[in-house]
């Protein structure tokens, strides 16, 4: 067995160029699990389907897994259920689903091995047997352009009941991976497939590069024959009993770190020095015990101006972890009202300074984070705000509001960037679970905000906005041209692992690193 970092290395090594194509089945490969039964359980709990058809569909999925169906025949099933439903509609489902079940559950390694391909330039595409609503929202989330899935009949905006023949399951991939490779110049021989499933084989046996992750144990058996790479992920998924007891800690070691700082409030007399030392001791035992390492670049940037407005990317509930961890001292947030709402931390937040506005009401929360100037121009503290306000369900910048640039101006103090790159993966958005992760972060220089004005603040949020896509990596590029099939061979290909038996490919069946950093400092009312 390999680690998707030996697989990353391998890819890393490999040529440029989009004739190289990386396939990647969805369920069980991407994602933890199977999005039908998110998307079943979500139709149940939300009325959109009766009992009815809920025992009929049940029962069409109990005869496809005991092999008395086919599953072209478990799709056409379910096609029936969705005639005259509007399929505009369905997908805004799928995208629900996504948010708020499947975005948690996708593997961090996948998504690691999916961006190794698309740095080189590799045609990446998912090609799975599920529905395009199920799979789209992961594709739009990881960056895949091409979905070759099952695909529903749609007459004038409505599913017909009906589903499109043939479907992309067992041959039916192969058939599909190898109609989309053709008309572009994909080398099947140089191109890579991933999946779990042992009903892939039919794909499996005509790719270069067959890659193993997560499989079911006939699939492993085959793997282990055939001398294909296997990994395994454990961050995702049912989690063990360390994983509980982390996330335990995780949600309730803020309290016995507030009480350990009690005797030093009783004896000093220093709210301010209580706060530093419960911070600072809330991070360390935390971050500790929850499995979290932080691996800093730059961290003299954290130091060297206080007070500032210390600004990050927001992934997680860990990010405030995080910036504790990065900080410890002298410093002052802005999180949601609804944190009051529970009494135990709700005054733990504001006795650490914390300032909990209304994002709804833009008035009341531009009034409510006036304490914060003062405290930055008379107490001498920074603050730790997150300009795009929420969290985000993906590792996708969102847009940045107006407060904590105007808070700088208002302060006349520098705003410091921290660049957060993966606390999704520790603890993503919809997951109850923490899993032992390394976060890197990258401290960027402070940038001076002496020179800003209300009239010229949206050129520096879309400025510094720009930095933290550079550092993240997710500056747009232009996609490379796709040379034609005759130019696609090598003359010196690699050397690769083949299956024992290949089989041969039917005529095609007809068919509907380091982070860069920047080299300028770029140069405020709540939206």
């Amino acid at each position: 067995m390999v680690s998707h970092n030996d697989l990353i290395t391998e890819i890393e090594d490999s040529p440029d160029g989009p004739e190289i194509a990386a396939f990647f089945d969805f369920d069980g490969t991407l994602i933890a699990g199977f999005s039908v039964t998110k998307f079943m359980q979500e139709r149940i709990t939300s009325g959109r389907i009766s009992p009815r058809e809920t025992f009929e569909q049940f029962a069409a999925a109990v005869n496809f897994g005991i092999g008395r169906t086919g599953f072209s025949a478990l799709m056409a099933s379910t096609a029936q259920f969705m005639r005259g439903l509007s399929e505009a509609s369905f997908r805004e489902f799928g995208e629900e689903v996504y948010e708020k079940h499947l975005a948690g559950a996708v593997y961090p390694e996948a998504r690691a091995i999916v961006e190794a391909h698309q740095k080189k330039g590799h045609t990446v595409a998912i090609v799975s047997s599920a529905t395009r609503y199920q799979v789209e929202p992961a594709a739009q989330d990881l960056g895949i352009e091409d979905i070759l899935c099952t695909e529903l009949v749609v007459e004038d905006g409505v599913f017909s009941g009906e589903v499109v023949r043939p479907t992309c399951w067992g041959e039916g991939k192969r058939t599909a991976a190898e109609n989309y490779g053709d008309p572009l110049g994909i080398d099947m021989d140089e191109s890579y497939f991933y999946t779990d499933s042992h009903d892939d084989l039919p794909l499996l046996e005509v790719i270069g590069y067959p890659r193993i992750l997560n499989p079911s144990s006939k699939l492993a058996a085959v793997a282990n024959r055939s001398g294909w790479p296997v990994v395994r992920f454990r961050s995702r998924g049912t989690p063990g009993i360390g994983d509980i007891v982390r996330t335990i800690a995780a949600n309730t070691s803020m309290i016995p770190s507030v009480a350990a700082a009690a005797p030093i409030l009783a004896l000093t007399g220093s709210f301010d020095e209580a706060r530093n030392f419960a911070t600072g001791l809330w991070a360390d035992y935390t971050s500790a015990l929850a499995g979290l390492n932080i691996k800093v670049k730059n961290d003299k940037h954290l130091w060297s101006h206080r007070p500032a407005v210390f600004i990050f990317n927001h992934q997680s509930n860990a990010d405030a972890l995080v910036m504790a961890k990065l900080l410890r001292r002298d410093i002052a947030g802005v999180g949601k009202k609804e944190i009051a709402d529970n009494p135990i931390m709700g005054a733990i937040f504001r006795a650490a300074g914390t300032v909990l506005i209304d994002r709804k009401d833009k008035h009341k929360a531009i009034e409510a984070m006036q304490p914060l100037v003062d405290a930055m121009k008379v107490d001498g503290k920074s603050v730790v705000i997150a300009p795009e306000g929420t969290r985000s369900v993906s590792t996708k910048l969102g847009p940045f509001k107006k407060g904590a640039f105007h808070l700088a101006i208002q302060a006349g103090v520098p705003i410091v960037p921290v660049v957060i790159h993966n606390t999704h993966d520790f603890w993503p958005k919809g997951n109850m679970i923490v899993r032992p992760t390394t976060v890197d972060v990258t401290v960027l220089p402070p940038i001076d905000t002496s020179g800003w004005s209300v009239g010229t603040i949206d050129d520096h949020i879309a400025d510094t906005r720009q930095l933290f896509l550079t550092t993240l990596g997710q500056t747009e590029k232009a996609k490379p041209k796709r040379k034609k099939k005759a130019a696609s061979k090598r003359a010196a290909p690699r050397a690769k692992p083949k299956p024992p038996a290949q089989a041969k490919k039917p005529a095609p069946a007809q068919q509907t690193q380091e982070t860069p950093q920047p080299t300028d400092e770029a140069a405020g009312r709540l939206d």
